[in-house]
């Protein structure tokens, strides 16, 4: 049995008054909990619209080749892999990494889909526990 955790973080943000695309992707990647204050540089947004291009050109990248786009460090790029991965986000097929789905409209509607089947789980091990306890 495999056992695979992800995370999925929803924050009910303002969307921008401003229009801009950059302004719309931060907002997104903000509202699914993917940007913080602690990410000064915004390498982690960086990243998310870089793997946004690669997806458009159907293309999975190395870390390494994530790295030299950005001109930040592998260790950088690989650690905000890692919270891509947890959050369901980006998936990796061997050394390499692209977005799950090819655009961001389908994306929201699979996290829609992980965020439904887990509630359904909890559900159904809320109602187990109730009757364990006689609740």
């Amino acid at each position: 049995m495999i056992f695979r955790t992800q995370r999925i973080t929803i924050i009910r943000t303002a969307r921008p008054h401003q229009r801009s695309v950059n302004d719309e992707l931060r907002w997104f990647g903000e509202s699914l909990g993917l940007f913080s204050e602690r990410d000064k540089d915004s390498s982690l947004y960086r990243l998310f619209v870089e793997l946004i291009k690669s997806s458009r050109h159907g293309q999975a990248l190395t870390s390494d080749e994530l790295a030299f786009h950005l001109k930040l460090s592998r260790g950088t790029v690989v650690h905000h892999l890692n919270k891509l991965l947890e959050s369901g986000i980006v998936l990796a097929d061997g050394n390499r990494y692209a977005l799950r789905v090819q655009n961001l409209e389908i994306l929201v509607d699979e996290l829609r889909r992980d965020i439904r089947r887990t509630m359904e789980n909890l559900k159904s091990i809320a109602k187990q526990l109730d009757e364990e306890l006689g609740l």
